[in-house]
């Protein structure tokens, strides 16, 4: 099979059928063999009523429904786990992404050997209030991750289908698949300009609050792809580093102290300076930082993934 397409949804019974159409057009047009994997993600209305209809309609329709919403991440791990297709092509269900992309994406990832490609909404019909936060979070994004992409939360993507069975994604990182992409050792990751579509039915399911919840991932995410292995090699160093600096004041008070003394000058006591306290605070906490990495350097040498490693090839084994 060519084509996977895993469209992960809540509540859009209404975009449904067209998109179903749409991508059906595109396939067939283009000679794809392929299927369309929806898994409603605990929708109220009647959208699985609806994917049922169509799988009667259309064999390449598949359906998996949630008992509750999990969230997007959820339902794209197990769209992932189900994907058949040599390449893996995801979309959001609001008719927001352009099927018509699929062919230069499959291409992509057929003929110039990306492991990934992301769709970049260069030019988007979205409001003010989404699109100047969205800039912000993927410049910091570009910037922690070191990945160059324009459009991180983009949902129009494209996978090798060995990617998508060797990520998992989990909580709401369906944002970083790339940075876990990365992790697992693909890191040939492409970029296309995509078309984005002005939302024609129902309303957006995400508040601003996606971006608060989406820094907090990226800082997450960041620290697991660099520091999951050797938690000590950051908060040893940030430890020592804080530990060292309180020492040497407290020392500087120290040689202060004891040179008033020698030169019978009354001296102030050490309690009276603020950089006493200070100087207490940077031990406790270096220390403190320490026992975290210590303790996270436990945990992570009996993990039972410790020694868990992406094999790509193997000869005569």
């Amino acid at each position: 099979m060519d084509i996977s397409v895993v469209v992960p949804l809540l509540n859009e019974e209404e975009s449904l059928p067209e998109l179903v159409d749409w991508i059906k057009k595109v396939m067939t047009t283009h000679h794809f063999t392929f299927e369309i994997i929806m898994v409603d993600d605990g929708s109220k209305d009647n959208s699985w009523h609806v994917i049922q209809e169509l799988s009667e309609i259309h064999p390449e329709v598949k359906g998996i429904k949630f008992r509750k919403n999990y969230g997007k991440s959820a339902a794209l791990h197990t769209g992932f786990r189900a994907a058949k297709g040599d390449v893996v092509i995801t979309m959001d269900a609001d008719l927001q992404d352009n099927p018509d992309e699929i062919p230069d994406l499959f291409r992509m990832i057929k003929e110039e050997d990306y492991d990934l490609v992301s769709g970049w909404k260069k030019k988007r019909y979205d409001p003010i209030s989404k699109t100047i936060p969205s800039k912000l979070y993927n410049r910091t994004a570009r910037t922690l991750t070191g990945i160059k992409l324009h459009d991180f939360n983009c949902g129009l993507k494209a996978y090798k289908n060995e990617v998508v069975k060797n990520i998992e994604v989990y909580g709401e990182m369906h944002r970083y698949i790339p940075v876990i992409a990365k992790k697992a050792g693909f890191s040939n990751i492409g970029e296309k300009i995509v078309q984005h579509q002005a939302r024609k039915y129902g309303v957006t399911k995400f508040g601003l609050d996606r971006f608060i919840k989406g820094y907090l991932d990226l800082l997450s995410i960041t620290f697991i792809s660099k520091f999951s292995q050797r938690p000590m090699h950051l908060f040893g160093t940030l430890g020592t580093l804080m530990f060292f600096a309180g020492f040497l004041a407290a020392a500087w008070l120290g040689g202060q102290k004891l040179y008033f003394l020698w030169n019978n000058i009354k001296a102030p006591l050490v309690t009276d300076s603020p950089i006493f306290y200070i100087a207490l605070t940077f031990m406790i906490m270096g220390t403190q930082l320490f026992l975290a990495g210590f303790l996270s350097e436990l945990i992570s040498r009996n993990s039972s993934g410790r020694n868990d490693y992406q094999i790509e090839q193997k000869i005569n084994l």
